[in-house]
């Protein structure tokens, strides 16, 4: 049987949000995957549902097959335009990396050498070229986390701390968590700022092996 209710809290970085039934009582839980509509906008606050509830053990109420009240039922079960296109392009899908390896692996590469000569030469602690795989694996398990918890409905990573990673140095793991966790790899905001942290670091640590003597 399906509810009526309306949405009353939308996160849009994090992908989830609650609807408040006609009925009152507890606020229902829902995640974008979970809704569907034709035009393919997302929730907002204000925007009057029609969805089925189901209870998640431990979790209390969540609402499935979520749709705009007066939407027939075919579109709930529609598949959104992004994952049709997913499905379309299965080349562009596939895990691995690809995008910019070109760049970001010599770039990878170049900076480990850069510093191996900074511990040889004594510009730099011999931990922090021992600590810069764990940075970056640390970097990796962040994207991971992040990932996990937006396909279970969970509170999520800030995008700020997942920058924070890269201009610590863990950009590379950050790089190979997009790839191969297919994983903010689409969002152009969130790149940009990405390819600033990965400049940024760079450029610091280039002009602190230029600054000690």
């Amino acid at each position: 049987m399906r509810s009526q209710g309306t949405v009353v809290r939308w996160d849009d970085a994090r992908g989830f949000g609650f609807i408040r039934g006609t009925q009152g009582g507890q606020d229902i839980f829902f995640h974008v995957r979970d809704f569907r509509t034709a035009s393919g906008h997302a929730p907002r606050i204000g925007l009057d549902v029609a969805f089925e509830q189901i209870q998640v053990g431990g979790k209390g109420p969540r609402a499935v097959a979520v749709q705009p009240a007066g939407a027939s039922v075919q579109a709930a079960t529609k598949p959104a335009p992004s994952a049709k296109a997913h499905r379309a392009n299965p080349r562009s899908s596939s895990a691995g990396p690809s995008s910019g390896a070109w760049l970001v692996l010599p770039l990878m590469a170049a900076y480990a050498a850069v510093l191996g000569w900074g511990v040889w030469h004594q510009k730099l602690a011999w931990w922090i070229f021992a600590a810069s795989p764990l940075i970056n694996l640390l970097a990796f398990f962040a994207y991971w986390q992040d990932k996990h918890a937006a396909e279970k409905g969970r509170w999520r990573t800030s995008e700020k701390l997942l920058h924070l990673w890269s201009l610590a140095g863990g950009w590379g793991g950050a790089w190979l968590a997009q790839q191969v966790l297919r994983h903010k790899s689409r969002k152009t905001s969130f790149l940009q700022v990405y390819g600033f942290t990965v400049v940024a670091h760079c450029a610091a640590l280039g002009a602190w092996l230029q600054w000690v003597r």
